[in-house]
């Protein structure tokens, strides 16, 4: 008699949505002559310095366990960094958790906050993890729409039909994956005030933080005082650093939550990988210059964007973070996933990705990445633009 290994497989699993990208990459994967604006990594190589760091580490025979916490000389940096930047104050013995990249901080913070139905509300278009994350910790992800009339950022009217009895926090994601949005003090010190009135958390994944456009710059949540007794703070070093392959990410919180967090996170990962810490510490140290000059390229080919899509006639909120575009292709009478299918496999040979991946109200739109270089994002915009003009005639 056969098992059947599938009634074993657990309900939050079985109720995660399937990517629906998959097949595309592998297309992808198997074809040279496709033009991709499709991932969302850096296309620099790692600083040197923080090379130099990591081999420096494993020549030196450093390959043992941390404090689960992470080293305190990289805390002790990113305390110094955060509060450098963004004029934030945190005690890197006791408000900061270093992490297996963003996404383990993700999944830590969730399961961390959740108890049986509990609720978080999550503006769309967000990063596809977060209603996955969400699910996994046994909660009801609540998503609220964000409009291209404002900004992709959520106003506290429609927050307000979104929250319950339920609601443990909000989750949000800014500079913002996929439009490039950033949000004015004045939204943030809005929100903050609606989640103070409804006395919910608030989980801020700034992972973007350094990457802002047009004079444009960041400002942190807990760089309001009234709002950091209740908010966690997700950032790391793939981004703005080109350290993805690393795996490393931070959180910053109160002590009461870290010590909290810290026993979910020993019990999964224990620590983060002592190699990636030392890179991590370089790159704090030495690697501004590095950085800044990343950003400015970025500066660049966002410029090339906005010019392409203004030039093919797609409505497109002008990004002024990350390093993605989000215009609308509603008037070609496309699904986005439709969209994609035909340029990719039956016109043009560009991959893009959905806006519908993103959450219901990215629908309607693509998301194009241009972490690639000028040539790269020239010959897609060519593409695109022979494509969209056989749509809208």
């Amino acid at each position: 008699m056969s098992f059947n290994i599938d009634k074993m497989i657990s309900p939050f699993i079985k109720a995660l949505p399937p990517s629906g990208l998959a097949k595309f990459l592998e297309i992808t994967a198997n074809n040279p002559n496709i033009v991709p604006l499709s991932v969302g990594e850096p296309d620099f190589d790692i600083p040197a310095k923080v090379r130099a760091a990591c081999i420096d580490s494993l020549n030196a025979g450093k390959s043992n366990y941390t404090s689960t916490l992470g080293m305190l000389e990289l805390r002790e940096a990113i305390a110094a960094d955060t509060y450098k930047n963004y004029g934030v104050q945190y005690d890197p013995k006791t408000e900061i958790m270093v992490t297996v990249g963003v996404s383990e901080a993700l999944d830590v913070v969730i399961r961390t906050i959740m108890v049986p139905d509990g609720e978080i509300i999550i503006p769309e278009p967000c990063y596809v993890a977060n209603k996955a994350c969400i699910i996994l910790a046994g909660g009801k992800p609540v998503p609220v729409e964000t409009k291209l009339k404002n900004g992709f950022i959520p106003t506290v009217t429609d927050l307000e039909k979104a929250v319950t009895d339920k609601t443990r926090a909000i989750l949000l994601g800014y500079p913002n994956n996929p439009t490039g949005a950033i949000m004015s003090k004045e939204q943030i010190k809005a929100i903050g005030d609606w989640a103070v009135k409804h006395d919910i958390m608030i989980i801020s994944d700034e992972l973007y933080a350094h990457l802002t456009y047009g004079g444009k710059k960041h400002t942190m949540f807990t760089a309001f005082p009234e709002f950091k007794d209740r908010t966690v703070v997700l950032n790391g070093f793939s981004k703005a650093y080109a350290m993805t392959g690393l795996r490393l990410g931070y959180f910053t919180a109160p002590a009461a939550f870290v010590q909290a967090a810290n026993l979910l996170h020993q019990n999964v990962v224990l620590c983060a990988n002592i190699t990636a810490q030392y890179g991590a510490i370089a790159a704090l140290k030495y690697c501004e210059n590095d950085m800044l000059a990343m950003v400015a390229e970025y500066e660049k080919r966002r410029q090339i964007m906005i010019d392409g899509f203004k030039k093919i006639g797609l409505p497109l909120y002008e990004p002024e973070g990350a390093f993605y575009v989000f215009p609308c292709i509603k008037q070609t009478g496309l699904t986005s996933m439709e969209f994609v299918e035909k340029l990719l496999t039956e016109e043009e040979e560009v991959l893009v990705i959905p806006g519908s991946s993103f959450g219901a109200s990215g629908e309607g739109f693509i998301r194009c990445s241009y972490a690639y270089s000028e040539d790269n994002l020239r010959e897609a915009l060519t593409r695109l633009d022979r494509f969209i003009r056989k749509y809208t005639k």
